[in-house]
């Protein structure tokens, strides 16, 4: 009776301790879920005191933290050369960059790299205190639209104001129904290239050296819809449902100029947008469900971009690239890979190290936006170069003489068949290959002094043994009475006496 008695507690124990398991179970299961769901899913906004690191652990290239309502786009870590991070909003369905917090100061992707929201959205390393980007400024909630546009909003939804916003601060890219104004830019991914407003044009400018650039491309207002009145405002830029890139003085009114796209005046449900690409180009795209189908391209010809072939190369229509000394092999990639930067003055010895590329038959690809001075011949033209501390090279036309002098690093030049357009660039030798140079010339001299070393010993040698048997000859000589023995020591027979008389 005890034996069952005790069987029948043990059983009853049991079952609480399982009710209990099971009770605890159900109550936080709740919590578990939410806790996980807060880790793993996106928000439709951020509030004060957000905080955010990315996954070292993860190998995707893109970790979200914010949607939109259209589940289009994203913001959030986007990994860069596997170690390092900007903030960027995405296009989801194709992955494609739109906007970057910070694309010339990269963070490491690690735990120690943090998001914070706490008015103003701060990227931070959380162990040193160290600030890679932030914004300044307060508000109450961070939001994506559905546009792609990121603001920082502040007060309730009906009387909110918009503090910040992605679309002032463009980067290389602009979305439909986004401002260009002639306050803001886009700038290639390299850094290299941009795209601004001017009065009545909007312009591609390239950065070939530091501190000034040169301007490659240039459309102008066609001014066919509406012209720009002095006074008025600036111009503006946007790229239009409908299908085209349009210029706009501020205000309300009819486009100052249409720059149609293949998609004009077509239907597309897709996203339009144009970015500026790394070699140069202004291109335009839309999305067709499943890819970014090619819309519009500023430049269409490739040897027209503003160095399709890098520094010192030579590009011909339809035949691609070469080098401009028509020695160097192009299949390297590249034709020169000595200094490019400063000037040629100063005490520096690397800073006057330079010589002198001439080819016929060369054209600068965008002369017509360049400044020129008119000289008489090629040589009055080279000399303008020569003695200028900034120029490069030098592109004179014997027909015209125009001489177009360039201030920055030698690009890319196109290849005519009219051999009176005539180059001149200054080629300067690298600092490595200087040394180089250096340290060859002194092995010269070296080999040079021993070859005169040795050729002189080896002189002195033949010298001495000449001697030596010279010697030995005359000491015979005057064992023998003065003459060496031989056939001919007879010098009184008829035959030499015969010889004698005819030297007479």
């Amino acid at each position: 009776m005890e034996t069952f008695i005790n069987s029948v507690t043990r059983l009853r124990v049991t079952q609480f301790i399982l009710t209990i398991i099971i009770i605890t179970i159900l109550l936080y299961a709740p919590t578990w879920r939410c806790s996980a769901a807060a880790v793993t899913t996106t928000q439709l906004e951020l509030l004060k005191g957000f905080k955010a690191t990315p996954d070292p652990s993860s190998t995707t290239s893109f970790q979200a933290l914010l949607q939109d309502s259209s589940n289009n786009f994203a913001l959030g870590f986007l990994r860069i050369n596997e170690t390092l991070l900007t903030v960027a909003v995405i296009h989801l369905p194709s992955s494609e960059p739109l906007w970057a917090a910070n694309p010339t100061r990269m963070a490491p992707w690690s735990d120690f790299t943090q998001l914070s929201f706490n008015g103003s959205l701060v990227l931070l390393d959380s162990h040193r205190s160290r600030v890679f980007w932030s914004l300044g400024m307060e508000g109450d909630r961070v939001v994506l639209l559905n546009s792609s546009n990121l603001q920082i909003v502040q007060g309730e939804s009906v009387t909110q104001s918009v503090m910040w916003q992605s679309f002032d601060f463009p980067t290389n890219t602009l979305v439909e129904n986004q401002n260009l104004t002639a306050k803001m830019g886009l700038v290639s991914s390299n850094g290299l290239y941009s795209m601004r407003l001017g009065e009545d044009f909007w312009g591609l400018y390239a950065a070939f050296r530091h501190g000034s650039e040169q301007i490659y491309y240039k459309h102008k207002a066609m001014e066919a819809k509406a012209e720009i009145v002095q006074g008025k405002g600036p111009i503006y830029t946007r790229v239009n449902s409908d299908g085209y890139l349009g210029m706009y003085q501020l205000g309300t009114g009819p486009p100052v100029d249409v720059l149609p796209f293949t998609s004009f005046q077509r239907h597309v449900n897709g996203l339009l947008r144009v970015r500026l690409e790394p070699d140069g180009n202004l291109k335009g795209y839309y999305w067709d469900g499943s890819n970014w189908v090619l819309n519009y391209q500023a430049i269409t010809e490739p040897c027209e971009l503003p160095s399709p072939c890098g520094s010192y190369g030579f590009c011909k229509s339809g035949s691609g690239c070469s080098c401009l000394d028509n020695r160097t092999d192009f299949g390297s990639g590249s034709c020169f890979r000595g200094s490019s930067s400063g000037d040629f003055c100063g005490d520096d010895v690397a800073k006057n190290n330079f010589w002198v590329l001439r080819r016929e038959g060369v054209e600068l690809p965008y002369k017509e936006l360049m400044s020129y001075e008119t000289t008489s011949s090629l040589a009055q033209c080279e000399s303008l170069c020569e003695r200028s501390c900034s120029c490069w090279g030098a592109v004179y036309s014997n027909g015209s003489g125009f001489c177009y002098t360039v201030d920055y690093p030698i690009q890319t030049l196109l290849s005519v068949g009219d051999l009176s357009k005539m180059g001149y660039f200054k080629v300067r030798e690298s600092p490595g290959r200087h040394r180089v140079g250096v340290l060859f010339r002194a092995m010269i001299g070296m080999l040079s002094g021993i070859v005169a070393v040795v050729v002189g010993f080896i002189g002195f040698v033949i010298y001495k043994t000449w001697m030596k048997r010279k010697g030995e000859k005359r000491l015979l000589e005057d064992e023998t009475g003065g003459v060496s023995p031989g056939p001919y020591k007879d010098l009184g027979s008829a035959s030499f006496r015969s010889i004698e008389m005819c030297s007479r």
